[in-house]
């Protein structure tokens, strides 16, 4: 295998396995505030401010493997 191709298969893995754990996150989290919000809405406004924290924050993991990914394409 060249070394084209081994670069454009690590970056492809890179962002492919980074975002499945931002993904699974974001849907664990989302699933667990609408319970959360269904058992009890009077906090609904609380619950999605953290859910909106949570989500912000796995979103920034996927974009470090995004970075990654670019940086393996583009600089080595």
């Amino acid at each position: 295998m060249d070394p084209e191709t081994m670069k454009l298969l690590a970056a492809g893995l890179a962002i492919g396995l980074g975002a499945i754990g931002p993904g699974l996150g974001i849907g664990v989290l989302a699933f667990g505030a609408l319970q959360a919000i269904a058992r009890n809405p009077e906090t609904s406004g609380q619950i999605q401010t953290n859910m909106f924290i949570g989500i912000a924050f796995a979103e920034a993991i996927a974009i470090y493997a995004l970075v990654v990914a670019l940086i393996l394409l583009f600089v080595v």
